[in-house]
């Protein structure tokens, strides 16, 4: 049923001349495949996207220890022990 033979082809453009006339079905199909374009661009920056914020997600930042000061560590080491033993 998906399948088009040559005489419904046929039928179909002879229809868009009647409709459109053959000055602007150029002009037709350019917009239409300009928005092809344009949906296939927005739908790859999608899953771009996508694929970003999940590797976000899997991988989270590690606390930056290095810039803690000597005594700034000793505390937050204090207050993790606290935490893991309550």
């Amino acid at each position: 049923m998906g399948s088009f033979g040559t005489t419904e082809i046929i039928l179909i453009v002879a229809v868009l001349f009647l409709l459109f006339g053959a000055s602007r079905l150029p002009q037709l199909a350019k917009s239409l495949g300009a928005t092809r374009k344009a949906f296939k661009e927005g739908m790859r920056e999608a899953e771009e996207e996508e694929k970003t914020e999940k590797s976000q997600l899997s991988s989270p930042a590690a606390p930056q220890v290095s810039a803690l000061s000597d005594d700034a560590l000793a505390e937050e080491l204090r207050r993790r022990a606290e935490a893991k033993t309550s």
